[in-house]
């Protein structure tokens, strides 16, 4: 099991931010219609990035190990033992994510804050 690099990680986060930003701005759109023609409540933009955000990592990690940037760079995220990550693991990491502070640990535990605590890391296919 080879641990994946800081700048594979960073291409990783590049390219699912791109999607998940995407879908959580064509969601906005699509409840922007209906709140402006139909008078439901107006949600802003960043409530649906943010759901897109956590529903992105959720699903991607959570059924394939991988998201779309992980398969870019042949990567994967498994537990300390190699294994597939329980739901759990993967519900941490994705709500870690969403934390402001979750890459500033990467300088003191060699990792960012939402492997550490989920107990999962991130490794070449």
């Amino acid at each position: 099991m080879n641990k994946v690099g800081i700048g594979t990680r960073v291409l990783n986060f590049l390219i699912d931010t791109f999607l998940f930003f995407w879908l959580g701005f064509i969601g906005y759109k699509i409840w922007y219609f209906y709140a402006y023609y139909y008078r439901i409540p107006f949600i802003p933009f960043y409530y649906f990035f943010y759901m897109a955000w956590f529903i992105y990592y959720l699903v991607g990690e959570g059924l394939f190990r991988s998201t779309v940037g992980k398969r870019f760079t042949y990567s994967k995220v498994v537990t300390k033992t190699g294994g597939r990550p329980a739901f759990w693991q993967v519900l941490v990491r994705s709500a870690i994510r969403l934390t402001i502070i979750d890459c500033l640990f990467i300088p003191f535990l060699d990792k960012p804050l939402h492997d550490y605590l989920s107990a999962t890391e991130v490794v070449e296919k």
